[in-house]
């Protein structure tokens, strides 16, 4: 009567990580900050052949309109910073809900370096709106709903800039800024749908799902302002990112509150 083999033991299965599994990695900050010196200056390269084409058509080859004149040049720049100080602002605030939820120092610093160059956008959308503005609607300001709005999410950012550097205390002025950011991103939707909810003097919308009302060199010139911009902003925020991460960890402990004894 034969003996009966013994069975092989299974081979464990191989663990399978989720796709995200790599990316948490980059809320260490050590992980973080060497990955954002190897990819911060060639983000900051890649804005330059963007922005150069897109000056030169802009400038140089966009036709005239026929109503607003040279002054309808302006509109690559113009609706390039405004696209990109709501999309900064819209990232600050998800950065800023996720250093609440998860109190991560890494995401704490994205939304805080995130702040100045949406706010410099934000800056240039109002100068180019401007400079647009009065040769078209004889003004340079008009108590327009889209213009007052974007006006607001320029002062929001400079509140969060200006509680940053209020208070000593970096995890209180990270808390309160982010709670600004979180309210404020309110305002999004009034920027956005503005043009729609009121009679409003800002023309509508440039691109709509049913197409783009521009002529081909308008599209082409602000494709390419829009590349560059978002090029310049990733890598400005990757350092400027890293440059915080830096200071805090150079910076010396907070000394423990003591409590007095009764004499």
């Amino acid at each position: 009567m034969s003996t009966p083999i013994a069975s092989l033991p299974t081979p464990p299965r191989p663990l399978r990580l989720p796709p995200w599994t790599p990316w948490r990695r980059l809320a260490s900050p050590p992980v973080f900050e060497v990955w954002v010196a190897r990819w911060w200056a060639p983000l900051l390269a890649l804005a330059l052949p963007c922005v150069v084409p897109g000056l030169w058509l802009t400038f140089f080859v966009m036709p005239a309109d026929a109503r607003q004149g040279d002054a309808v040049r302006l509109l690559p720049v113009h609706v390039a910073s405004a696209w990109m100080s709501m999309w900064l602002y819209a990232l600050m605030a998800f950065w800023s809900a996720m250093a609440l939820v998860w109190r991560g120092r890494v995401a704490s610093a994205l939304a805080q370096a995130m702040a100045p160059t949406g706010a410099m956008f934000c800056a240039l959308a109002l100068v180019s709106g401007a400079l647009w503005g009065q040769p078209t609607w004889g003004t340079w300001w008009v108590w327009d709903a889209r213009l007052a709005s974007q006006l607001l999410l320029l002062f929001l950012y400079l509140g969060v800039i200006g509680l940053r550097a209020a208070f000593d205390d970096e995890r209180r002025a990270a808390r309160l800024s982010a709670l600004l950011a979180l309210v404020g991103a309110v305002n999004l939707p009034v920027i956005w749908f503005s043009v729609h909810w009121w009679n409003t003097l800002h023309q509508g919308a440039t691109i709509t799902p049913r197409g783009a009302a521009l002529e081909w060199t308008q599209l082409a010139a602000l494709v390419l302002m829009t590349l560059a911009a978002w090029a310049y902003a990733a890598a400005m925020t990757l350092l400027r990112a890293r440059c915080i991460l830096a200071e805090q960890r150079a910076a010396p402990p907070r000394p423990r509150p003591t409590v007095k004894g009764w004499r």
